[in-house]
């Protein structure tokens, strides 16, 4: 296949020189108006990936939680899974090409994997609500078609739909119908067959107020609301109709802030929950009589989950090995909690949702719920019908806002559950995240799934003198995956102690690890 007219495609999408990309978990993200030329590059390398696996690829474009004004692109594999190691450092060697050597690192790709440029191509595209969109998706379809592959643009999805998507194409169906009315379907009717479990529920029982951040989340449960057939009440908030993406609102504001979204009017005690801008984060919270905003995140969810399952398994009579995945941020009593009290198995592993979906795999049930919110239930097997609804009704491709959302609802009405005795399943340790900017990021290095720190030398022996000091503390430290700053995890057995421990460890982050600008400052 003779490539060199891709050289005047790529004209009409050109790099600015010297800006360099890095492909991560989050795929690419930045300002929109730096992104056309990754976005062409990267309909050429989905038109490859497709040609290479003989599958339907898939690419998402959107941010996430990110502001308005950014906007991102990531790649979908063929079983509705991330796109491979491999795969992501060619994502970020065609992005960092300069225009004259783009071709020579197409061919480098192409040659490297031996792909037949014969083969066929077929590439999903979806988009999320940002105004950039529309104009970035155009920038994929010419990459893609530049290559000769197909295309089918899905429009506005949000980004656990693209990934349901690519898994039932390649299925062939077996995972479902790869459309979005497809995709309402099979979670609802697994929903309806779920609620019927339930004792008879209350109107208030049934109400659930959701923050849509704005975003494309809030418009597709606005389109799946008929599918429900009123056993579940939605009051939707910041649902689109007037204020920016995730502005003050949305999954990641609430859990960072600690504090209920902006438009949200809550009631004393009420089950609200928040998703992200893409609809692949969830986060549940209330109010008590006191006024104090009690914030249920992904160790919650996990847990919440992995004990229902359990609970099934053992009434099914069957023997399967279930785990749930952490990362060092997930709280410590959630741990104690499902380990000690619920004779769980706990695995934890590096930062990352491919990390956690790849360690999940390794059970035959495996959990993972980021403390942000993201996460899902991945290697179910089929049982008794309670547990196939439970399975219809989970998104295993990726964390899926919408699902675990409706996957929460069923459980927690089965098993008679208010959102205060979810809550009161375990206390969390007070704990506190910060940042320490640094020159360069790099000069961290870990080990033990991030929770130790290799390099600097003296840093880990800092932190755990440090940690002595308080009762059931810990703390790590970690650099940024996308810019130089070391992020700072602590918890113990008071606020202020987790406040101050935080702080010196801080302090020995920026004196040991090349802090720049002045000392980090108390917390009080």
């Amino acid at each position: 296949m003779d490539l060199t007219w891709i050289k005047s495609y790529s004209k009409l999408h050109p790099k600015p020189e010297g800006l360099a990309l890095q492909y991560g978990t989050a795929g690419f993200r930045t300002h929109a108006k730096h992104l056309d030329h990754i976005m062409f590059r990267m309909g050429l390398l989905a038109t490859l990936r497709s040609k290479k696996t003989k599958s339907t690829i898939g690419v998402m474009v959107t941010a996430s939680h990110n502001p308005e004004e950014d906007n991102g692109v990531k790649l979908i594999d063929p079983m509705g899974e991330m796109v491979t190691a491999v795969w992501e450092g060619y994502a970020t060697q065609l992005a960092n090409a300069e225009q004259d050597s783009l071709l020579k690192e197409l061919k480098d790709v192409i040659e490297k994997e031996d792909i037949d440029m014969s083969e066929p191509a077929s590439i999903y595209i979806g988009k999320d609500t940002r105004p950039s969109g529309a104009s970035l998706s155009r920038a994929v379809l010419d990459g893609v078609s530049s290559l000769g592959g197909k295309t089918h643009d899905y429009g506005l999805v949000t980004t656990p739909q693209l990934h349901y998507m690519v898994c039932c194409c390649n299925t062939h169906g077996c995972y479902g119908s790869p459309t979005v009315e497809g995709y309402y379907q099979k979670l609802s009717q697994a929903f309806l067959q779920l609620s019927q479990n339930a004792s008879n529920c209350t109107d208030d029982q049934k109400r659930l107020l959701v923050d849509g951040a704005n975003g494309i989340g809030a418009l597709k449960m606005t389109e799946m609301e008929p599918f429900l057939c009123s056993k579940l009440h939605m009051v939707l908030s910041n649902d689109s109709s007037s204020g920016k993406l995730n502005h003050m609102c949305g999954a990641d504001y609430v859990k960072v802030q600690q504090n209920a979204p902006q438009g949200m009017n809550m009631g004393v005690g009420e089950r609200c929950c928040s998703f992200d801008g893409d609809a692949d984060r969830i986060v549940y919270y209330y109010t008590d009589s006191k006024g104090c905003f009690h914030l249920l995140d992904g160790d919650k969810i996990a847990t919440l989950i992995s004990t229902y399952l359990k609970e099934l398994l053992t009434q099914a009579g069957l023997n399967l090995q279930i785990a749930v995945v952490q990362t060092a941020y997930a709280n410590g009593s959630s741990t104690r909690y499902l380990e000690d009290v619920m004779k769980v198995a706990v695995c934890c592993t590096k930062t990352g949702v491919k990390h956690l979906h790849h360690a999940a795999q390794e059970y035959d049930i495996g959990v993972y719920f980021e403390a942000n919110g993201h996460g899902t239930v991945s290697s179910l097997k089929r049982a008794v019908r309670l547990l196939e609804s439970t399975i219809n009704l989970i998104n295993q491709t990726v964390g899926d806002a919408i699902s675990d959302m409706l996957v929460i609802e069923a459980v927690l009405a089965i098993r008679g559950m208010s959102v205060q005795d979810w809550d009161a399943i375990y206390t969390d340790l007070p704990n506190r995240q910060l940042k320490v900017t640094v020159s360069d990021r790099r000069v961290i290095d870990t080990t033990d799934a991030e929770r130790r720190a290799v390099t600097p030398e003296g840093l880990q022996d800092a932190i755990d003198s440090l940690v002595k000091k308080y009762k059931t503390a810990r703390s790590f430290v970690r650099p940024s995956g996308t810019e130089d700053v070391v992020r700072v995890y602590a918890e113990a057995d008071t606020q202020e102690n987790a406040d101050r421990l935080a702080h010196e460890v801080s302090l020995a982050v920026h004196r040991l690890a090349g802090g720049v600008g002045d000392e980090p400052k108390p917390l009080h």
